[in-house]
Formats: C-alpha cells, sequence, structure tokens
C-alpha cells in the first residue's frame, strides 16, 4: 500500500516533536535537580548549647548562603551533637543516613572515621582531622582518592612549638604532661613522641599522659601537680574538648600553667592556645561542600592543610598564675584576652 502525499509530511512532523523532546527533557531534568532541596548531615564534636559549637554552626551556615545556598529552601542541614568518640559517631551517622543525605560535614577523626564506615559513597567533607593519610581516612592529601575530602588542624611539629611557649610563659616549667585520650585523638601520639624528642632542647622533662574518663583527667593533672615547675600541654582531641571546663577548672585550683590545641579553651579560662582555629575551616568547608553540590567530586578535592597558626593569650589568667606575659608574645598574638 503506498504512503499518500499528507503522511509523509505527518512523519516527519512527528519525529521532529520527538526530537524537541528528547532535546528539552534533560534540560528540564537538569533544572529540577538544581532546585530540588539538598540535604546535608553534620556530625559536630561538642555539646550543642557550647559557644564553640554555635561559632561553627553560624560560621558555616553564613558562610553557605554568600555562595547562594538558602537555609530551608535549597538546602537543609541535619545536626548531630558532642560526637567525640565513635560509638557516638556509629550511631549518629545511621540516623542521619536515613535522611538520605547528599552530604556529611564532619568535625575532628572520630566522627569522620565513623561516617566512612557508614558509607562509601555519600562525599564527606572533614574540618580538624589531623594525620588523615596515616589514619586510613584518604589516600593521599593531594588525590584522597575516595569520598572524604576537607581539612587539617595538627601536624607533629606542632608539639615542639607547644613546649617553645609554655617554656617562654613559665620559665621555671621542668616537667610537662601532654593528656589526651589516645582512643579518639589517635594523632596526638606522634605529636607527643616529637616532643618527648624535644624536651631535651628546652631543659625539660615530657610525659605522655591517656585518659579515657573524668577520673583519669583529674589524676593525670594531680600527678604534674605533685612536684615543682609542672605544666601541660592538651592536644585538639574532642574527648577532653568536650570537659573542657573540669580541665580548665582544674588547672586554675593547681596552678598549673596549659597550653591548648583548641582556641576556644583559651577563651573559656585556659592559659594560651597555639594552633588552627577551627571555625575559619568550617568556612572553608562550605566552600568544599558548595562545590561538591555543584558537581565534583571529593575524590578530585586536595585536602587542604593549615596555612595559618593563631597565638591567643588569656592575660587575665595569666596574672591569676603570678605570671609576666613577655611583651614578645603579646605582640605576635593574635587576641590577648583581657
Amino acid at each position: 500500500m503506498s504512503l499518500s502525499l499528507g503522511e509523509p509530511m505527518r512523519r516527519r512532523e512527528f519525529l521532529a516533536l520527538v526530537g524537541a523532546t528528547a532535546a528539552v527533557t534533560p534540560l528540564s531534568a537538569r533544572a529540577q535537580e538544581a532546585d530540588r532541596l539538598r540535604r546535608i548531615g553534620a556530625l559536630m564534636a561538642e555539646a550543642e548549647d557550647a559557644a564553640e559549637s554555635r561559632a561553627r554552626k553560624a560560621t558555616f551556615e553564613q558562610a553557605l548562603s554568600r555562595l547562594g545556598w538558602k537555609l530551608g529552601r535549597t538546602i537543609a542541614i541535619d545536626y548531630r551533637w558532642a560526637i567525640y568518640d565513635f560509638e557516638r559517631g556509629r550511631v549518629a551517622s545511621a540516623e542521619l543516613l536515613g535522611s538520605n543525605p547528599d552530604l556529611i560535614l564532619t568535625a575532628a577523626t572520630p566522627a569522620t572515621k565513623a561516617a566512612l564506615q557508614a558509607s562509601r559513597t555519600i562525599p564527606i567533607v572533614f574540618v580538624g582531622v589531623s594525620e588523615p593519610v596515616s589514619q586510613g581516612i584518604v589516600t593521599s592529601l593531594s588525590h584522597p582518592g575516595g569520598n572524604a575530602t576537607g581539612f587539617t588542624n595538627l601536624e607533629p611539629t606542632l608539639g615542639t612549638k607547644w613546649l617553645e611557649l609554655i617554656k617562654e610563659l613559665v620559665p621555671s616549667v621542668a616537667r610537662v604532661g601532654i593528656l589526651f585520650d589516645p582512643d579518639t585523638a589517635p594523632f596526638a601520639i606522634p605529636v607527643a613522641r616529637a616532643t618527648e624528642v624535644a624536651a631535651a632542647k628546652f631543659e625539660v622533662k615530657v610525659e605522655t599522659i591517656a585518659v579515657r574518663s573524668l577520673a583519669e583527667i583529674e589524676a593525670g593533672i594531680v600527678r604534674v601537680a605533685n612536684g615543682p615547675g609542672g605544666g601541660l600541654i592538651f592536644p585538639p582531641d574532642t574527648y577532653t574538648a568536650n570537659n573542657a571546663q573540669l580541665i580548665i577548672e582544674l588547672c586554675e585550683h593547681y596552678r598549673l600553667p596549659a597550653i591548648y590545641g583548641l582556641k576556644f579553651m583559651a577563651a573559656a579560662g585556659g592559659l594560651a592556645f597555639y594552633g588552627v582555629d577551627i571555625v575559619d575551616e568550617f568556612r572553608a568547608a562550605a566552600g568544599y561542600v558548595d562545590r561538591i553540590m555543584k558537581g565534583e567530586k571529593p575524590a578530585d578535592l586536595a585536602v587542604q592543610q593549615p596555612t595559618k597558626f593563631e597565638l591567643v593569650i588569656n592575660l587575665k589568667t595569666a596574672k591569676a598564675l603570678g605570671l609576666t606575659v613577655p611583651q614578645s608574645l603579646l605582640v605576635t598574638a593574635a587576641d590577648v584576652i583581657e
């Protein structure tokens, strides 16, 4: 049967319509993908009511807003707080996966390891993680290789700097305890070892004190206090951070000078902080979140190492300890708390 003159025309019109539909549909799908609400699950290290937690949350959300994300409209964030050990992180990660997050933001090592165990496909952006290669979190700093990338906050040489700082603040110090939980801060072990090696240069004896409970925290501080010339160093550690007030009060009670690896502990009454401002890392993390949400892969985003270290001195605490802070330190400090 032959076709009429009208049938070829209708066929061409039909094929043209099919082609147009095929071309338009992917664009429409992409538009819907861009407009849909994205979900972030956030595993935060400190308690929700802590001043540091509020600062980190506000900084992260403000940075996302500046990048064009609208909280509650184009992006939603589901927070879990006080994730200072792996078990808490494991439970919280399982809860977050129930909401099908597009990305997980983690603070510190325990939360990051827990999130990685929960998923090897959901993108993870971490902050405040030390030695991520040796901990098996990424394959390398320049090419993370998996579903996680982010920002580090510690290197072994910082131990020597902390020792130098406490010696400048308290020339009479002769015994220094480095106190942390090896389960929540395994990365602090090489830092402590490097500090022990440097101790002879400063004519100081260094002792590593492992703590896993409040009783062990107090016992460790008392051990250093029971003798002349005692001082303490607290590397950044989620467990000790969540017990910051107890630690600061004990140091005050026993009149022990202490250097902290977390900035908020100096603001809360600790003698001095030297290290990386984690709040700034949350601002930078928003940039990585933005890039991943727009199609880049964590495996292709290099882990960023700190380039800026800050010194904060609590002058009020120094005076209470009877210390005279050298002018050279006051001049170089990013902040002096009166």
